[in-house]
């Protein structure tokens, strides 16, 4: 009977429903802060007895915190190496690796720029050198000015997926400059008309109906089956349309075409926790996948792992 009481108590039991109180600390790669700290509020006012400690820092730092066992839960755009693996196996640290939305980098340019659109291979010679002025890649009233190529930090996760992508995962030869945050990429752009930043998706379209509204008011509204906001960016800079070398339609980072794979510039976002067993950390990780959590990202502008993305088409 005890048995079939536990197992009746497991079934009714949600995966967004923590039954462990405390304190969790994590560690997020800086370009998903603006998510991270959405998802923290509503968890902590929904379930005011478990508390998120968060720090916001390079990709690099995330991992090297997780290994040396100073966080156990990590946000990152990379899956756990085959090293880090059986080093965690070595310390008998289990893990549990879940993918919990795909995220898009968005080019930005100042608005004097006059160019819209870049091909991949476009941006291939810039991140490698190859161009080093605008002139030498579409003429353009900036054809004398040279690219100036701007990361919100070293060790992040945005400077990795370009290294990635452009470079064959070495380290980018060509002149940047690392800021202290997405925000300070923003400031860099809009004031300086050569400029190209590089930032998550997601730090483009502010829900600023959320700014607007009670932490009641969202949770209710996050509760009911209503339709995530329409998709607009800022208009403090401009968002370049990217295209595929083979592909013949250019497409900015929009959140059908990141469900598609339309849009290029796409990575997936990874939540690890290697806590013990019951655990606070493995509250908000559930959290982080269940339905509530995955509705806060399909908010944003990017695109849940486990919610379906309606899709709309005009006639």
């Amino acid at each position: 009977m005890f048995l079939a009481a536990c197992m009746l108590a497991s079934c009714g039991r949600t995966d967004d429903k923590p039954a462990v109180s405390g304190l969790s600390k994590m560690i997020c790669d800086e370009s998903f802060q603006n998510i991270m700290d959405d998802e923290i509020e509503v968890f902590e006012y929904q379930y005011p007895k478990s508390h998120v400690l968060s720090r916001y820092m390079g990709e690099s730092a995330a991992f090297d915190s997780l290994m040396d066992g100073t966080v156990d839960l990590i946000i990152t755009y990379r899956e756990l190496t085959s090293q880090q693996r059986e080093y965690l196996k070595s310390k008998s640290r289990a893990y549990r690796c879940r993918k919990i939305a795909i995220d898009g980098l968005a080019i930005i340019v100042n608005n004097e720029n006059d160019i819209d659109e870049l091909t991949m291979n476009d941006l291939k010679d810039i991140f490698t050198g190859a161009s080093q002025r605008w002139g030498q890649v579409y003429p353009t009233k900036l054809k004398n000015d040279s690219i100036l190529i701007i990361f919100d930090g070293n060790g992040t996760g945005a400077l990795h997926y370009i290294q990635d992508k452009f470079n064959d995962g070495k380290q980018l030869s060509v002149k940047y400059f690392a800021q202290g945050s997405t925000e300070d990429v923003f400031k860099a752009v809009e004031s300086h008309k050569n400029a190209l930043g590089i930032v998550g998706v997601s730090w483009l379209s502010p829900n600023l109906d959320a700014v607007a509204t009670t932490i009641d008011q969202r949770v209710e509204a996050l509760s009911q089956n209503t339709p995530p906001p329409e998709n607009t960016f800022t208009d403090r800079i401009k968002v370049m349309k990217i295209r595929d070398d083979d592909k013949l339609e250019a497409y900015k980072p929009y959140q059908a075409y990141l469900y598609d794979g339309s849009y290029p510039l796409f990575r997936i976002i990874y939540a690890i926790d290697a806590s013990p067993v019951g655990s606070p950390y493995h509250d908000f990780f559930a959290f982080l996948t269940g339905v509530i959590g995955q509705k806060i990202i399909l908010q944003t502008g990017i695109v849940p792992a486990s919610v379906p993305i309606r899709m709309v088409e005009l006639q």
